[in-house]
Protein backbone atom coordinates (compact mmCIF):
# COMPACT_ATOMS: atom_id res chain seq x y z
CA UNK A 1 0.00 0.00 0.00
CA UNK A 2 1.51 3.58 -0.54
CA UNK A 3 1.11 6.63 0.87
CA UNK A 4 -1.51 7.75 -1.10
CA UNK A 5 -3.70 4.65 -0.68
CA UNK A 6 -3.19 4.65 3.26
CA UNK A 7 -4.12 8.64 3.10
CA UNK A 8 -7.35 7.51 1.06
CA UNK A 9 -8.14 4.80 3.34
CA UNK A 10 -7.76 7.06 6.67
CA UNK A 11 -10.30 9.72 4.18
CA UNK A 12 -12.72 7.07 4.31
CA UNK A 13 -12.67 6.14 7.69
CA UNK A 14 -13.49 9.85 8.62
CA UNK A 15 -15.68 10.85 6.39
CA UNK A 16 -18.32 10.58 8.62
CA UNK A 17 -16.75 13.05 10.86
CA UNK A 18 -13.22 12.68 12.19
CA UNK A 19 -11.95 13.95 16.21
CA UNK A 20 -11.84 17.75 16.94
CA UNK A 21 -8.07 17.96 16.80
CA UNK A 22 -5.39 17.77 14.36
CA UNK A 23 -3.21 14.46 14.04
CA UNK A 24 -0.52 14.07 11.86
CA UNK A 25 0.97 10.59 11.22
CA UNK A 26 4.96 11.26 10.47
CA UNK A 27 6.00 7.97 8.42
CA UNK A 28 9.57 9.15 8.18
CA UNK A 29 10.77 9.07 4.88
CA UNK A 30 7.79 7.97 2.94
CA UNK A 31 6.07 11.20 3.95
CA UNK A 32 2.73 12.19 6.16
CA UNK A 33 -0.89 12.07 6.92
CA UNK A 34 -2.23 14.96 7.88
CA UNK A 35 -5.95 14.68 9.56
CA UNK A 36 -7.44 17.84 10.79
CA UNK A 37 -11.52 16.39 11.24
CA UNK A 38 -12.74 15.26 7.82
CA UNK A 39 -9.61 16.86 6.03
CA UNK A 40 -6.95 14.49 5.34
CA UNK A 41 -4.12 15.15 3.33
CA UNK A 42 -0.11 15.01 2.96
CA UNK A 43 0.52 18.38 4.11
CA UNK A 44 3.56 18.70 6.82
CA UNK A 45 2.09 20.87 9.47
CA UNK A 46 2.00 21.39 13.02
CA UNK A 47 -0.46 18.74 14.89
CA UNK A 48 -1.72 18.65 18.17
CA UNK A 49 -0.49 15.53 18.18
CA UNK A 50 1.72 13.61 15.91
CA UNK A 51 2.51 10.36 15.69
CA UNK A 52 5.39 8.55 14.54
CA UNK A 53 5.57 5.20 12.83
CA UNK A 54 6.33 3.45 9.73
CA UNK A 55 3.94 3.39 6.43
CA UNK A 56 3.72 -0.92 7.08
CA UNK A 57 2.92 -0.25 10.18
CA UNK A 58 0.35 1.68 9.72
CA UNK A 59 -1.04 0.15 7.00
CA UNK A 60 -1.03 -2.73 9.36
CA UNK A 61 -2.57 -1.02 12.24
CA UNK A 62 -5.51 0.31 9.02
CA UNK A 63 -6.30 -3.23 8.20
CA UNK A 64 -6.62 -4.24 11.87
CA UNK A 65 -3.49 -6.82 11.64
CA UNK A 66 -1.83 -4.25 14.65
CA UNK A 67 -3.12 -3.60 17.85
CA UNK A 68 -2.14 0.36 18.77
CA UNK A 69 -1.63 -0.45 22.46
CA UNK A 70 1.08 -2.80 21.17
CA UNK A 71 2.52 -0.80 18.99
CA UNK A 72 3.01 1.70 21.35
CA UNK A 73 4.53 -0.36 24.10
CA UNK A 74 6.61 -2.17 21.79
CA UNK A 75 8.13 0.96 20.15
CA UNK A 76 6.70 0.46 16.50
CA UNK A 77 4.85 3.53 17.56
CA UNK A 78 5.70 6.61 19.07
CA UNK A 79 3.52 9.82 20.09
CA UNK A 80 4.68 13.34 20.45
CA UNK A 81 2.36 16.22 21.61
CA UNK A 82 -1.21 15.57 23.27
CA UNK A 83 -1.25 11.72 24.71
CA UNK A 84 -5.22 12.31 25.21
CA UNK A 85 -5.66 13.24 21.17
CA UNK A 86 -3.78 9.96 20.37
CA UNK A 87 -6.35 8.09 22.67
CA UNK A 88 -9.63 9.54 20.47
CA UNK A 89 -7.51 7.63 16.94
CA UNK A 90 -9.74 4.37 17.59
CA UNK A 91 -12.57 6.12 15.83
CA UNK A 92 -9.56 6.54 12.81
CA UNK A 93 -7.42 3.52 13.00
Amino acid sequence: MSLAEVTETIKSKVSGGGIDDTVKFDLGGDGVVFVDGADVSNENKDADCTVIMSLENLQEMLAGDLDPTSAFMSGKLKVEGDMSVAMKLSSIV
